[in-house]
């Protein structure tokens, strides 16, 4: 290996955003990294998912961690089976070359570890590295950042502690002010090369560690971690959403949405939105989605949160959570450029949020770990909790699963009518028949005021439209399979709210469906098993196909798809995509199965 220090910043600077088809994920439960195409670390929150971002060029801050060949290059990558260790892959005009990427696995609250290992396969790579850690968004830069050992620098960044290890030149400032260093580098064929960053908000261990143990415990933990899912359809899809759920999900059981903030739906239309926070829905979804795959590491973690937010804020549990239990911040605008098309924001106003749904999906998820015993007493006592807040406040209006004007949404009280006919039909004593009495009548509530005259359910008594989310409650038991009510409104939603196998979740006034937002994919997937559970089995598929196919390179899902420029938009990855996708491989594995 050999070394020169180039005098201008690699990749001339210019870190501009990457349209989002081309970026991959590294997680460790704890935080996330997103990956561009050139090797950039683009965005990461430390020490934990809703902490300031340290990497921040994808919203237009300061801050990444780039390792990237010298020259013209045609960049590719996959991720090792099972695992979320990215190989990123460049074809130069000298060879071909990767680096292989991870966080340590599983991870420390306090203290990230991020590993990356550069390979040539057959000829001498040229590398430009470039390290520029701005703590707070870009407030706090650098400092202090000097050789400690050989083959070690160490600093801080604000509050948190940074060290840089492995066998390379000495980086040099790529300017006078020494925010962003740089160094170029050769490794020869057949050798590699590690290159260990940790950043921590405590002191860090006196040593840095091995890149070769840290390499192996990390491969033998994502290989305990993530189940083989044999009887499931597009298994090695569906194994990919197992590890994004995994990788999403930290050590108090919590689950992210998504791991970035502010990623446009839309350009320039203002929904802009911070996800990296614990939605008890999604958190829900994916718990029944693993226990559909035959999984019940995460569906124990899902029942775990959900349990605690139960028993600690009962009727007053909001929607969303920080992972550690706490409640999110208010939203607060950052003085960055933002993701084009975008603009830069932090926190979220769901906390102030009512969304009676949430109540019926916790029940669903409870009821379902109890199907398969995975449920203690603890958790019968939250399912009571759920149940009985459902009864107390069923008629109040709510936000809704989309988070809108609050009304009494029609599926929100269908959703809770099928968390308390799941949860009733594993309870324990005389509890069962008062859920299902009350499940009876909230469902003839409805009825009575949320069918439409053709016959199909509506979204709310004020609302005569139609929404995707009303083809999930028969899904989950609410309604029979055959209920004329429940077929009426999906051949009306397919009629109405799809186009070429592409799903939206409602319609926007007038203007074309593609016109006011892209095809929401969870509603694809939702419509998938909708038609599987009508026994269509072809029509299921060629939905799954076609919204199993709306990802980039690395098999990440966002939140919608423009369908016309074949893109992603919003958050990524989103959590409840993933476990739609899971749980439609699980399904149409075989016959229906309720429950």
């Amino acid at each position: 290996m050999t070394g020169t220090t180039p005098e201008n910043t690699p990749d001339g600077g210019n870190l501009a955003p990457q349209p989002l088809r081309q970026y991959a994920l590294l997680a460790d439960g704890e935080r996330g990294v997103i990956v561009g195409p050139r090797g950039e670390y683009a965005w990461m929150c430390a020490p934990r998912w809703d902490s300031d971002a340290v990497f921040s060029t994808l919203v237009g801050g300061t801050g990444v961690y780039l390792v990237t060949p010298v020259g013209r290059c045609v960049w590719g990558g996959y991720y090792e089976e099972g695992t979320l260790i990215w190989r990123s892959r460049w074809v130069t005009d000298a060879g071909i070359v990767e680096c292989r990427e991870a966080l340590a696995f599983p991870g420390d609250p306090h203290h990230a570890v991020l590993l990356r290992r550069i390979m040539p396969c057959r000829h001498p790579a040229r590398m430009s590295v470039a390290l520029e850690p701005c703590a707070a968004f870009g407030r706090y830069p650098l400092r202090g950042f000097t050789r400690r050992a050989p083959g070690v620098w160490a600093g801080h960044a604000g509050d948190l502690a940074v060290r840089w290890s492995g066998r390379f030149p000495e980086p040099r400032p790529a300017d006078g002010g020494g925010r962003r260093l740089v160094t170029e580098l050769t490794v020869e064929a057949g050798e590699c090369l590690d290159l260990v960053l940790e950043i921590g908000d405590r002191r860090l261990p006196d040593r840095p560690p091995d890149p070769d143990a840290l390499w192996r415990a990390t491969e033998d933990a994502w290989h305990a971690a993530v189940p083989p899912l044999d009887g499931v359809v597009a298994r090695t899809d569906a194994r990919r959403a197992y590890t994004v759920l995994r990788g999403l999900t930290g050590s108090s059981g919590g689950m992210v949405a998504s791991a970035t903030t502010s990623l446009p739906e839309r350009a320039e239309e203002g929904r802009n939105y911070d996800y990296r926070y614990v939605w008890i829905r999604d958190q829900c979804y994916a718990g029944q989605a693993v226990a559909a795959a035959g999984d019940t590491a995460l569906l124990d973690d899902a029942v775990r949160f959900v349990t605690a937010r139960l028993h600690e804020d009962g009727p007053r549990m909001a929607p969303a959570y920080t992972m550690d239990g706490r409640v999110i911040p208010d939203e607060r605008e950052l003085d960055l450029p933002g993701y084009p098309g975008g603009f830069d924001r932090v926190g979220n106003k769901v906390s102030g949020q009512f969304q009676l749904d949430a109540f019926g999906e916790a029940l669903l998820l409870l009821g379902t770990a109890a199907r398969l015993d995975r449920l203690d007493a603890d958790g019968w006592r939250a399912a009571g909790i759920a149940a009985d807040t459902i009864a107390r406040r069923g008629d109040e209006p709510d936000a809704g699963v989309w988070e809108l004007r609050p009304r009494r949404w029609a599926h929100s009280r269908l959703a809770c009518a099928a968390g308390l006919r799941r949860a009733a039909g594993a309870a324990p004593g005389g509890r069962a028949a008062e859920w299902s009495a009350l499940a009876d009548r909230l469902v003839a509530d409805t009825a009575a005021h949320c069918l439409h005259p053709s016959g199909r359910w509506q979204r709310s008594p004020e609302d005569p439209g139609l929404d995707g989310a009303l083809l999930l409650p028969p899904l989950r038991g609410a309604v029979p399979a055959d209920d004329p009510r429940t077929r009426a409104t999906l051949r009306a939603y397919v009629a109405e709210l799809t186009e070429d196998h592409y799903a939206y979740r409602f319609r926007h006034g007038d203007q074309p469906l593609e016109e006011a937002e892209g095809a929401f994919l969870l509603c694809g997937f939702v419509t998938a098993l909708a038609e599987h559970q009508q026994g269509r089995e072809v029509s299921a598929f060629r939905w799954f196909e076609r919204n199993r196919a709306a990802c980039g390179p690395a098999g990440l899902y966002a939140e919608e798809y423009d369908v016309a420029q074949h893109q992603l938009r919003g958050n990524l990855p989103q959590a409840f995509v993933h476990a739609l996708m899971l749980e439609c491989a699980a399904r149409l594995a075989g016959p229906w199965a309720d429950g």
